[in-house]
């Protein structure tokens, strides 16, 4: 497909290191978004930790301070990770929830387990992981938290009704917590757009050329976000740059939102 073309990498290399000294934790850091947002995480100085139902990758592993196998559905292994991690790295003043599944499925075939699954993991499982990190960031001076939501949270889509309900949940219980842990703990939320992963790749690839181009036309940008462009966002609402942003809901998706 020639016109689904991904930018290079956003923006210049900074040769600032805009997060030393902190300790992050990213759950679903293992691939996609959550990869490049740790990648980038260490490129400036911090000390990051991973909470994923799948090992990372070696390359990436090497790079870490933490990890912990754990799903982020279960209350109790969610909690361990957290605490896992908190205390590799030696406390926790950032958490990115990045964690999520998202099926293409429409309201008349979403059945209770469809259901439930898609909410024990992309609401139930930031809950859980704020819950838990909770403690750790409460004894530093300042934290943040970042949640990746989706642009199904603020315009859904008939084809995936579970994962749009469940990302605006994330997103407005990310809120939430900013305006009862404000000012200490800055929590802020990122919405992407359609992200360009081997998924996405596949998904296109058996849909072809006409769905790819029906989808596009919802876009200013007639392509898809590099994970990068997310993990750039994440890095702003992460870093003391945004230090007086509290509870904005940030669209990263091309114009899809406005269009």
């Amino acid at each position: 497909m020639t016109s689904m073309g991904v930018a290079g990498e956003a923006g210049s290399p900074n040769p600032e290191m805009r997060l030393s000294g902190r300790r992050v934790l990213i759950t679903g850091g293992s691939s996609g978004i959550g990869r490049a947002t740790a990648e980038l995480f260490c490129s400036h100085g911090a000390s990051v930790g991973i909470l994923d139902r799948d090992p990372a990758p070696e390359e990436l592993a090497k790079r870490l301070a933490a990890v912990a196998i754990a799903d982020v559905a279960d209350p109790d292994a969610a909690a361990r990770g957290v605490n896992q991690v908190a205390e590799e790295l030696g406390g926790l003043d950032g958490v990115v929830n990045n964690a999520g599944i998202s099926p293409g499925i429409s309201f008349r075939d979403t059945d209770v387990s469809v259901w439930r699954r898609v909410m024990s993991i992309n609401l139930d499982g930031v809950f859980y992981v704020c819950s838990a990190a909770m403690p750790w960031l409460e004894r530093e001076e300042t934290a943040t938290i970042v949640t990746i939501a989706s642009g199904q949270a603020l315009i859904p889509s008939s084809a995936a009704v579970a994962y749009s309900a469940s990302k605006a949940g994330a997103a407005y219980l990310t809120k939430a917590i900013s305006r009862e842990l404000g000012p200490k703990i800055r929590a802020n939320v990122v919405c992407p757009g359609i992200v360009e992963t081997p998924l996405m790749r596949s998904y296109y690839k058996e849909k072809g050329d006409e769905q790819f181009a029906k989808d596009m036309s919802r876009y200013v940008v007639d392509r898809l976000a590099s994970p990068r462009e997310l993990a750039d966002a994440v890095l702003f609402l992460t870093s003391d740059e945004s230090s007086y942003i509290y509870g904005v809901t940030l669209s990263v998706d091309g114009g899809r939102t406005f269009h």
